[in-house]
């Protein structure tokens, strides 16, 4: 018999977003942390290279991210005892047929420096020479350690009294009474409030508790890894990539992961790599370097789900008592967890947003799908 559970809070998915959020709320709140798998963060957390990108995303994605920075670099060490960040750099190039690609991503950029062609090739040998046309780099982005994030957010839900329950995914919720009742495998929960911090399973469990959909889409994005170029030191190379986003490549532990940068819309489910997409964006990648792949060590895939506008979603339901949004973070969901944590945090306590949040409050809240924003 399921085991039967009261809570102030329950959010259902333990990813970056559910963690960070019960990392926020713990202490506060008696929190219950629903997790579908046997772990947390199996899919798109734990399967992230996540880089922090300031020139990254629309306007407020880009304002989470400038909220994000202070928490990442002054971060708890009780909490986070590792660094968190460090830095990388992120060069754009392009060809002839991506310069317009180019000027745009650089137009209006922060931080980012135009390079020559030799310049370029001094921060990564391998690019060829021929195919250059253009090159910008931004000095500042910085490699995210994603198990640290998640494993701290973990240690402070825990610290706080958060009760994790994995393999218990939602099969139904109903709202009676000013609470929800939440079923699972495992217990049946009753709370408040009830977290929809999915990911690409948010409208999988908006309909299962009887809330209208937002038209959260899943994208699967392939990675496959690479031996590094023979007699090339890429301890120090920088992300590099195409500013027509049709591939990139990121150094990591010896190796060189490279991805197709593709969006394909998929139903949420366990990832998995398209052979055929990854050969043609390793094909793409081939054609801007001096480096034949010759092997694929392994690879994977994981969904970046948005929005219909491309904005996460963070706020309560106005059609559904109690029902609170976390989701549609896409491809900037690790950079953003701090700044969205907390606000997230500040909006179900019902209290004031975090200073230079408040004009975010509006473009998250799931109110703009309902016609009442």
């Amino acid at each position: 018999m399921a085991e039967e559970l009261t809570a102030d809070v329950a959010i259902v998915g333990a990813g970056i977003a559910g963690t960070g959020l019960a990392a926020d709320l713990a202490g506060d709140f008696d929190v219950v942390l629903l997790e579908q798998e046997s772990r947390p963060g199996y899919h798109s957390t734990g399967r992230s290279a996540a880089i922090f990108i300031q020139n990254y995303g629309n306007d407020v994605i880009r304002g989470l991210s400038r909220a994000s920075a202070p928490l990442f670099h002054g971060a708890d060490r009780t909490v986070f005892p590792t660094p968190l960040l460090s830095q990388r750099g992120i060069l754009h190039i392009a060809d002839e047929a991506g310069l317009g690609a180019f000027h745009a991503l650089v137009d209006g950029a922060e931080g980012m420096r135009v390079l020559t062609t030799a310049e370029a090739r001094e921060l990564v040998p391998v690019l060829r020479a021929d195919r250059l046309k253009a090159a910008a780099y931004e000095h500042d982005a910085q490699d995210i350690d994603v198990d640290a994030l998640h494993q701290g957010f973990q240690r402070k839900a825990r610290a706080g009294g958060t009760r994790l329950l994995a393999d218990a995914p939602l099969t139904r919720a109903t709202r009676a009474d000013g609470a929800w009742t939440i079923e699972t495998p495992k217990a049946t929960v009753r709370a408040k409030v009830l977290v929809d911090a999915a990911g690409a399973w948010a409208d999988t469990v908006a309909k299962l508790s009887g809330v209208a959909p937002l038209g959260i889409q899943p994208m699967r994005r392939s990675m496959a890894v690479l031996p590094a170029p023979e007699g090339q030191d890429i301890h120090r190379w920088p992300l590099f990539g195409d500013a027509s986003e049709t591939w990139y490549a990121k150094p990591d532990a010896g190796r060189l992961l490279v991805s197709p940068a593709e969006e394909i819309p998929v139903d949420p489910h366990d990832a998995f790599v398209d052979d055929m997409v990854l050969a043609e964006g390793l094909y793409r990648f081939e054609e801007a370097v001096d480096y034949p792949v010759t092997r694929v060590e392994r690879s994977w895939a994981g969904l970046r789900s948005f929005a219909p506008d491309r904005t996460p979603v963070a706020g309560f339901d106005p059609s559904a008592e109690g029902f609170f949004w976390l989701a549609g973070q896409g491809g900037y969901g690790i950079q953003t967890s701090p700044a969205l944590s907390m606000l997230a945090g500040r909006l179900i306590r019902r209290a004031t947003p975090p200073a230079g949040l408040e004009a975010l409050v509006a473009p998250l809240s799931p109110a703009r799908f309902r016609g009442t924003a």
